[in-house]
């Protein structure tokens, strides 16, 4: 099994929204992410893609800190309108980051892992590289809450 690949990926269960209906939500209610998205979704996953402007960029062309962090939060808000649905408020509650590497490159890629969806929380993995997912650049978990 690849870093990408997780159990979760050959489940009977089909997510309950598209790349395109994420894409699209984002588009209409986030009009500022435009270098970023969903990329590939399944239910209880989501990979997304960030191309970092020049502003995101620290001396030695080294992506930021906050751009990776905010490329794992967002990830995993798309993994949970696998499970939910298109549920636009449900909101970070908890997240935490290890950086394990620099991360350079022209692009920054996350991929989060539902591991546990309750009434009031959905709990999840996130991993985030820049050439390849077998050098991570950080690992995140997080919670999203659910609305009532």
């Amino acid at each position: 099994m690849t870093p990408l690949e997780h159990p979760a990926d050959t489940a009977a269960s089909e997510s309950l929204v598209s790349v395109e209906d994420v894409n699209s939500f984002l588009a209409t209610d986030f009009p500022g992410g435009s270098t970023n998205g969903c990329a590939e979704l399944g239910h209880g996953w989501a990979t997304a893609v960030l191309r970092p402007e020049a502003d995101r960029l620290r001396p030695g062309g080294i992506i930021s800190g906050p751009t990776v962090f905010g490329l794992c939060d967002a990830v995993l808000y798309y993994a949970c309108f696998t499970v939910i649905g298109l549920e636009p408020m449900a909101l970070t509650s908890e997240m935490s980051i290890r950086y394990l590497r620099p991360a350079f490159g022209a692009e920054l890629w996350a991929r989060a892992d539902i591991v546990s969806v309750g009434r009031r929380n959905i709990v999840g993995n996130i991993v985030a590289w820049t050439e390849s997912a077998d050098r991570p650049v950080a690992t995140c978990q997080g919670t999203y809450v659910r609305p009532r």
